[in-house]
């Protein structure tokens, strides 16, 4: 850990503690309650188990209005590809382009399908569209009553598929009254504004009704925020290190090729290179007169696209031209009922259900034409524009070839459709006053639909348009296009539905619980139970994606299902005075896929009354997803003359080997994948020297084998001799297909440290304090792609696909009188080495500075509930406006250009409010 960031945390822990840590009121009797991480109910205290608790008052308090920007809470959580911003991408090996629209958690950063998302300790039918891990768009925020994050694996207790941890939104479920709400929060600069209303209502008291019902409504909005709303997302920094690497422009640059006018390569006057690309306008030096296009900048891309590729052509910074925040809307509802049979049984029933719309908005197509293909600008043409006057082996007797960003069909908009929904019926009580038992029925489904709205056309008549010549690849769009050209573009155009994807989950749970016997120390508490579940995954293609230019589709998946069998049991034994472990048995048994038997054991001891120690241990085995199995394969061809590098290295000179043609690969699930393992323990302890401040400090270390990564055929055979399984050859050895898409990886080795602070006493004037702060240090996070080779450190590095920051906390620290309170909130990143331009090949330029710099926020709120039965908060979050720190990479593999959404909110400063009035 740096120093900086050390002496940050020493000033902090004075005033701060977890920035959610849970409010006991003493006066109160201490009642039994079902903890996450265990099955048994027991006294509330602080356990073996890390937890952390989190209310929907201190979210209000923090402008947090989805279960997204919740995420971005909790330390523990990863830095990575998961939100909707850095999801709306088509980049990166391990992208799975069926699952834009979602939102997902990801604890320790092991991946969503790695933590577990219950809604009151029950599962939730996974994503629609990829059938992968629960979609926190579905989650109802407005009727949580708060969320409990175990940050420890808990296969043993939950199931296989909760390696990283479990995070818990306990909803409200005893309410009586009419409950409304409205919260908004607005940026300052414009843009991304985000709202949510909330009505609940309920009625009937258990103790004396016999029943109470209640029903909650939430309904919120994000607003669309573009790239040109923030003077920090621009991808032409070359000075910094930062240009954009493609000639797919709004004014269309041209290509060479075997019988075109440029010919396969040209030379300028006096000069002896080749060069490959050519524009008009950077001909003249005209490129900045176009909006987002600039002169294309050779230096930083020298060796990537070979010498001096395209130095006379422009670039356009489409980095600078995303949608920053994706407009979406989400309504949701609970509804609840519960009957007391006896004063020790009730009856209930549950249902919850969302509606989510989300826009995923990328830039126009970018086009590059053939002559094969017929989309090539004919000589003749009204718009043939004849460089002859700036190259002199220009031939303007033959078409051209050009690569454009095809403007006129507008950007790229797909609309993702969720209906989310689970019944659930169950009953719960006590037996003999002893015995705590729950048991119930569920039924949950996700089905989501992706229609496209605008951008998209169908390839085959939009390539004979442009082989036409009425459209002029060379108007910007200030100039436009001519009526008839618009015309003929928009009778190319396909809107409509594209595809949909159906997950179902139907679950019988069932457990007791209670005291066995005594020991000396104390009574031995246990629990046993069964989980049965049924899952079932779809997906369909509506139309064939591959006649629709860069459609985001996949093959048609038939309905595919699987059961799940398990039982468990769990045992808390005071071993002596103050010591005490809870022992936990896992079996699952999966069809198609075979058994898991996982254990768990922790423990915490209590040397004094001001400290305690705990730890623990445990295994993981997660199953691959539907979509990692069973994904449509797709049969493609790898261009001509690729090297078998084991081959090529045995017959240097057979092109059967070393110069391979029509080389075939399968991509899309795989159904021989094998599951992953892990194994994963804790080590911590909690110092409280007095009973208003405490600090805890929890090592943790993972270790999983059988990492399932999605990987490209060129990435496989490059591995060749890593991965035979993968690649498939004949009694010669020659290659004849490649199996690429889901595999199974390597391993991964993660290690690091949770730290929460707790304080609170008073001050003059009859005002109360109370701080904290939730932080995590990651001392190492090393993988390596395949087996045999080196494990690699990721932490403080650049990667694609999750950032693993050294450190992250947020902090709180509050102070009240009356009905005053005024909350100040901190959220800090720290920074990471950079990712090097042309990665690393060409030098960088003098203004290049290797490391991200570190991202720190602070908000400021004020509550105020003198109104009879109101609650006003109003806050300005990022008090400083602070801009997300630069970073040099681009959109390719990772969403933004300039910043990097992973870390950093793009809104700026912003005005958040609440209001919450109870009507009796």
């Amino acid at each position: 850990m740096k120093l900086k960031t050390l002496t940050h945390m020493i000033a902090l822990i004075g005033a701060v503690s977890p920035a959610f840590a849970q409010q006991v009121a003493s006066q109160q009797p201490m009642q039994r309650v079902e903890i996450t991480g265990s099955s048994i109910r027991r006294i509330n205290l602080e356990g073996a188990l890390p937890v952390q608790t989190i209310t929907l008052d201190q979210l209000d308090k923090q402008g947090i209005n989805n279960a997204e920007q919740l995420m971005t809470l909790i330390s523990a959580n990863g830095t990575g590809a998961d939100n909707m911003t850095s999801g709306n991408n088509v980049f990166g090996a391990d992208s799975d382009r069926v699952s834009g629209g979602g939102s997902f958690a990801s604890l320790r950063g092991l991946g969503p399908s790695g933590t577990l998302v219950l809604i009151n300790g029950r599962r939730i039918a996974g994503y629609g569209l990829s059938g992968k891990a629960v979609d926190l768009n579905t989650i109802p925020l407005a009727a949580i009553a708060r969320v409990e994050v175990l940050k420890d694996g808990a296969s043993a207790i939950y199931g296989t598929d909760a390696v990283g941890g479990v995070i818990n939104f306990i909803l409200k479920t005893d309410f009586e009254g009419v409950q409304a709400s409205a919260s908004g929060n607005f940026t300052e600069a414009g843009g991304g504004a985000t709202r949510r209303l909330g009505l609940t209502a309920g009625k009937g008291k258990l103790d004396t009704d016999r029943y109470n019902v209640m029903f909650a409504l939430g309904h919120d909005k994000n607003d669309r925020l573009d790239s040109s709303q923030r003077s920090f997302s621009n991808g032409y920094q070359p000075q910094r290190g930062l240009s954009p690497d493609t000639t797919g422009t709004p004014v269309a640059n041209q290509l060479t090729g075997a019988g075109s006018a440029l010919g396969t390569g040209f030379k300028m006057p006096g000069d002896p290179n080749t060069y490959l690309q050519a524009g008009l306008l950077s001909l003249q030096g005209k490129c900045d007169t176009v909006p987002g296009m600039h002169q294309y900048t050779s230096s930083l891309w020298a060796k990537t696209t070979s010498p001096l590729r395209s130095t006379y052509s422009c670039t356009y910074d489409y980095g600078g031209d995303y949608v920053m925040q994706l407009p979406t809307e989400r309504t949701n509802f609970v509804a609840r009922g519960t009957f007391q049979l006896a004063p020790e049984h009730r009856l209930y029933a549950e249902a919850v259900g969302a509606h989510t719309n989300a826009l995923a908005i990328l830039t126009p197509a970018q086009i590059s034409t053939t002559l094969a293909a017929g989309n090539a600008y004919p000589v003749g043409g009204p718009y043939y524009q004849n460089l002859q006057a700036y190259i002199p082996s220009y031939d303007p007797t033959k078409p051209i070839l050009y690569k454009w960003r095809a403007w006129p069909l507008g950007d790229r908009t797909q609309q993702y459709s969720t209906d989310t929904a689970r019944l659930l019926l169950g009953a719960e009580g006590t037996l003999a006053s002893k015995w705590d038992y729950r048991v119930d029925l569920s039924h949950s489904f996700s089905r989501t639909t992706t229609d496209l709205l605008d951008g998209y056309a169908n390839t085959k008549a939009l390539y004979s348009v442009l082989g036409s010549g009425i459209v002029n690849p060379w108007a910007s769009p200030e100039q436009g296009q001519t009526d008839a050209a618009m015309a003929a573009l928009d009778a190319t155009r396909f809107y409509g539905r594209l595809q949909q994807g159906k997950t179902t989950l139907t679950q019988l749970n069932g457990s007791i619980s209670g005291e066995i016997f005594q020991l000396p120390a104390g009574a031995v508490s246990g629990a046993i139970g069964t989980d049965l579940r049924r899952e079932s995954y779809a997906f369909h293609q509506d139309v064939d994606a591959t006649q629709i230019l860069l459609a985001p589709g996949n093959a048609n998946q038939n309905r595919v299902a699987r059961n799940i069998k398990a039982v468990y049991a769990e045992l808390v034994v005071p071993v002596i005075k103050d010591l005490e472990l809870q022992l936990a048995l896992r079996r699952d048994d999966y069809s198609l896929i075979g058994a898991t038997t996982n254990p768990k054991v922790a423990f915490s001891y209590r040397p004094a009354s001001w400290v305690m120690l705990r730890g623990s241990a445990n295994k993981g085995f997660l199953a691959p997803s539907f979509g990692q199995l069973y994904s449509g394969r797709l049969s493609q061809e790898l261009p001509n003359g690729v090297s078998d590098p084991v081959g090529c290295a045995a017959h240097p000179n057979d092109p059967r080997y070393c110069a391979i043609e029509r080389l075939d690969y399968f991509s899309g699930g795989n159904p021989n994948l094998r599951p992953e393992t892990s194994k994963q323990g804790t080590l911590g302890i909690i110092l409280e020297p007095s009973p208003n401040f405490s600090v805890s400090v929890d090592y943790w270390a993972i270790n999983v084998k059988d990492r399932i990564l999605n990987r490209t055929p060129q990435v496989v055979l490059a591995n060749a001799a890593a991965l035979p399984e993968y690649i498939h050859r004949n009694g010669e050895g020659i290659i004849e297909y490649i199996d690429a898409g889901w595999i199974n990886a390597a391993g991964l080795k993660t290690r690091g440290a949770d730290v929460g602070l707790r304080g609170r006493g008073s001050l003059p004037g009859g005002w109360r304090w109370n701080a904290g702060l939730d932080g995590t240090w990651t001392q190492s996070y090393q993988f390596a792609e395949f087996e045999g080779q080196p494990y690699v450190e990721y932490v403080g590095n650049f990667y694609t696909r999750d950032l693993y920051l050294r450190w992250k906390h947020n902090a709180t620290f509050s102070v009240s009188n009356g009905p005053w309170s005024f909350l100040l909130s901190n959220l800090y990143r720290d920074g990471y080495k950079d990712q090097l331009p042309d990665a690393g090949k060409s030098a960088p330029p003098a203004g290049f500075k290797p490391h991200v710099a570190s991202y720190t926020t602070f908000g400021l709120s004020t509550t105020y509930t003198g109104f009879r039965n109101t609650a006003i908060t109003v806050g300005i979050q990022n008090l400083f406006d602070r801009d997300p720190p630069f970073t040099a990479h681009n959109v390719d593999e990772v969403v933004g250009a300039g910043w990097d959404p992973r870390v950093a909110d793009p809104r700026g400063r912003s005005l958040n409010f609440n209001v919450r009035y109870t009507f009796f």
